[in-house]
């Protein structure tokens, strides 16, 4: 080995500018909140473990490989990107491709009245009481 090392080798994560992990794609016409949910379909669009098997679908890129793995639990975008260490702009044109594929359910949010619900301010109050 030479006197230089790599990211990898120094177990530090590669810096890839967005740009690239999208392809350059300009975000689509929906808009994804940070709050809103995600999870992973199989290869015929059901939940998880609830389909006959894999399809002949495009291969995907390896973050779209990631996200996919993430979101065979449920999580929201921000989670999707703070988990994956990547921009959030990026994840979100990842993951409408890959709700165009059928590989992921983007849930839609719910914003009735414009007030949060308290029933939800309750829960998330409750678990950071937790933490």
């Amino acid at each position: 080995m030479t006197g230089t090392t790599t990211a990898a080798a120094c177990g530090k994560p590669a810096r890839v500018r967005p740009y690239s992990l999208t392809g350059g794609r300009p975000r689509r016409c929906r808009l994804l909140l940070v709050e809103t949910f995600v999870a992973a379909l199989d290869a015929d669009g059901t939940a998880p473990g609830t389909g006959p098997g894999a399809g002949s679908r495009p291969r995907i890129p390896p973050e779209g490989r990631a996200i996919v793995d993430l979101c065979h639990r449920l999580r929201s975008v921000a989670e999707i990107a703070a988990l994956l260490r990547m921009p959030l702009g990026a994840v979100r044109v990842l993951l409408l491709e890959l709700a165009e594929q059928g590989r992921v359910r983007v849930f839609d949010t719910a914003h009735g009245t414009g007030r949060p619900d308290r029933a939800l301010l309750e829960r998330v109050q409750g678990a950071l009481r937790r933490l």
